[in-house]
């Protein structure tokens, strides 16, 4: 008996080594924003391409109002904001509001025209042709946003969105100061996200000040101050000055969820000329294509960001820079992105290469071999030392397109959200002071031409 009890003890710590994963597996579950998105089947949710910052003559850019509207109908976009500088946007087939900021856009012969009662219902509706033909589908009309703070030569500029009837109209801003144009939307009961960060930080210049602690902390406390404020852009244009803002999301991120905020990244492509249209924006998983339902996707973070141009970078990629504007290459797409204990599966399409990247490094990479067809791709966290100690995860798909990122997938180990509680401190005082005194026009003036002289 002694021996049988021996054999079966021994089977049983045999087993036990051959169970055990490559890593220690600790106790966390994967918190998906695509975790109710209907993939498949009847009532399967549809990829809406979008786009939240666009210009037009009402403001700064080189194209009529009506012409850049029906430009993105043209090229396939489901729903549009307009958020002229301190403008904030109307139907598109009411008069803008105009302000005397731009009395040079008369001066220099551009004009300013609203869409036609016709072509309003036209392009809602889908009924307006493209090449002769019905478009088939209708572009949603996004009301209420506004590129806050429209005087600023820092370019300290914030997204508001859905904003009451001319709130905001004229919002001239102070410089270097984002938290006021925050504060506007949030008063105003409507949402924000930060634009462009890269543009204010000039951190296309040295790829350090992304990672800069004072930089990091300076957003973060933006978003953990105001609920109403979900994220910033990680995608802005051709991402020319903006191209480590995705190395500054993933800063930011680990700095704001240990607090419970989900920092939510955005993609637009801040058009002010025809060429800016096909270099980023969104695709939006959605049950119906509406104002509602894009509030709510914008809350939610079931979307991805998409560009066509992107400088290269040797942190995170991409290794060679490309340019894809207006080719016929499509876009890089997630078909699914599930999650199945602490498992993540996606689908994807047109993809060169998948990356995974947590806590702000690459965790996984792998090139596909067919780029042809669908590639289905299961990354397993438990089989990746230290996942434990990750916070998030997120994927990066490449290909000839373009670029398609998932947002953060946050890990939740059961750890109660830390409250955030605003410095008070001497020393703050004293940081809002000076604050204080770099939002003067003045400072920045010469700040701008410290900067054309030694940069």
């Amino acid at each position: 008996m002694k021996k049988v009890i021996g054999i079966l003890l021994c089977a049983a710590l045999m087993l036990g080594v051959f169970a055990v994963p490559a890593f220690a597996v600790s106790s966390y579950r994967i918190v998906s924003p695509y975790e109710d998105v209907v993939w498949d089947g009847e009532n399967a949710w549809g990829a809406y391409k979008g786009n939240l910052h666009t210009h037009s003559t009402v403001s700064d850019a080189e194209m009529d109002f009506n012409e850049m509207i029906l430009e993105h109908y043209r090229q396939g976009f489901d729903f549009l904001a307009m958020t002229d500088h301190g403008v904030t946007g109307k139907a598109w087939n009411e008069e803008p509001t105009h302000l005397p900021l731009y009395l040079y856009q008369y001066i220099a012969g551009r004009k300013t025209t609203k869409l036609t009662q016709e072509e309003f219902e036209g392009v809602t509706s889908g009924t307006y042709p493209v090449d002769g033909q019905p478009r088939g589908r209708g572009m949603t009309c996004v009301i209420g946003g506004n590129e806050l703070n429209a005087l600023t030569l820092t370019k300290c500029h914030v997204n508001g969105m859905f904003l009451p009837p001319h709130v905001g109209d004229n919002h001239l801003g102070f410089e270097n100061d984002h938290e006021g144009a925050v504060r506007l939307a949030d008063n105003a009961g409507g949402l924000s996200f930060i634009n462009h960060p890269g543009d204010w930080l000039h951190s296309n210049r040295d790829v350090g000040i992304v990672s800069d602690p004072k930089n990091v902390q300076y957003y973060a406390d933006i978003l953990l101050k105001y609920d109403s404020c979900l994220g910033m852009e990680v995608f802005n244009e051709r991402n020319h000055v903006t191209q480590y803002d995705r190395i500054l999301w993933d800063n930011v991120l680990m700095t704001c969820l240990p607090y419970g905020k989900r920092v939510i990244g955005f993609s637009n492509n801040d058009a002010h000329f025809h060429s800016h249209i096909d270099s980023s924006y969104s695709i939006f998983m959605m049950p119906e294509n509406t104002v509602e339902q894009i509030k709510k996707t914008m809350q939610s973070g079931a979307f991805f960001c998409v560009t066509r141009e992107l400088s290269e970078n040797n942190i995170i990629g991409p290794a060679e820079g490309f340019d894809v504007r207006y080719s016929e290459a499509p876009i890089p797409m997630f078909r699914e992105l599930t999650v199945d204990g602490h498992t993540v599966t996606i689908r994807a399409k047109d993809c060169e290469t998948v990356q995974w990247i947590a806590n702000g490094k690459v965790i996984a990479s792998e090139t596909v071999a067919d780029q042809s067809g669908e590639i289905t791709y299961t990354l397993d966290l438990d089989q990746i030392e230290g996942a434990e100690d990750f916070l998030y995860i997120r994927c990066e798909l490449f290909g000839e397109g373009g670029c398609t990122l998932s947002q953060a997938l946050v890990i939740d180990d059961g750890t109660p959200a830390k409250t955030y509680t605003p410095d008070t401190s001497l020393k703050a005082k004293a940081k809002s002071l000076w604050n204080r005194f770099c939002s003067l026009r003045i400072f920045a003036l010469v700040q701008l031409i410290w900067d054309s002289i030694f940069h």
